[in-house]
């Protein structure tokens, strides 16, 4: 199972919000590329990246893109991808995957055409979770019920799904594999990423033996709970 290190960038800072909340926010460094590429030197195939204020406002920003591409780090970017041309746009700009949440809940066809666009290999669809309902929008609004959305990223190509607990996000207290094994019954075939929660390596140690793809982790890794060497082995 991979680890792959989570960099959350707000106004130019790496930062982790609690359970999503934009007025709960943990600032971390200043120079998102940089630490980006830190993780991958200690051993990450790949790092997550997500624009929180694109995920928030629809807008994404290519700079930013450009910026980790131009470092040379493997990652996988989400935040305000909802259409085919900026989802080409941030393949073109050096990242490996693009991680599509609100047109995954609201806008099948977008969905689609992303997948048509960039290929079902770079595109993973994020199914974030409150209350039994996906939600998008920067985790902002009302959200669709979770077997609804499982069946339209299926339907729409994408083999790859980011699954989110958000009520354990950023919270350490263990991932909700309850969420994750219902998506796992509605859609077998699809790859799990678990994220949201892990806290200690038993965490880790638990999705390797349920056999997701990879775990997210991010406020665990900034506050020294387990460094990446330590993660990158318990999940092995």
């Amino acid at each position: 199972m991979l680890v792959i290190p989570a960099v959350d960038v707000l106004d130019g800072a790496v930062v982790r919000l609690f359970q999503g909340d934009y007025d709960d926010v943990t600032i971390y460094d200043d120079q998102p590329a940089i630490v980006a590429s830190r993780w991958v030197a200690r051993g990450a195939s790949i790092v997550h990246v997500v624009d929180l204020e694109g995920a928030r406002s629809g807008t994404p920003s290519p700079r930013m893109w450009r910026d980790f591409g131009d470092a040379g780090t493997p990652f996988q970017v989400g935040g305000g991808i909802r259409d085919a041309a900026s989802a080409e746009l941030a393949i073109r700009s050096g990242a490996s995957r693009v991680v599509i949440g609100s047109a995954a809940v609201h806008d099948t066809a977008a969905l689609a055409a992303i997948v048509e666009a960039v290929g079902d290999g770079a595109v993973v669809a994020a199914i974030d979770v409150r209350a039994g309902r996906a939600v998008g929008s920067g985790w902002l609004d009302g959200g669709v019920t979770l077997p609804v959305v499982v069946e339209r990223v299926v339907g729409a190509g994408v083999g790859t799904a980011l699954v989110t607990g958000i009520e354990r996000d950023g919270a350490l207290d263990g991932p909700n594999t309850d969420i994750l094994e219902t998506v796992r019954e509605i859609a077998p075939d699809l790859s799990l990423i678990a994220s949201g929660g892990v806290g200690s390596l038993d965490d880790l140690a638990m999705l390797r033996d349920n056999g997701y793809e990879a775990a997210i982790v991010g406020r665990a890794l900034y506050e020294k709970r387990f460094s990446l060497e330590e993660a990158i082995k318990a999940a092995s």
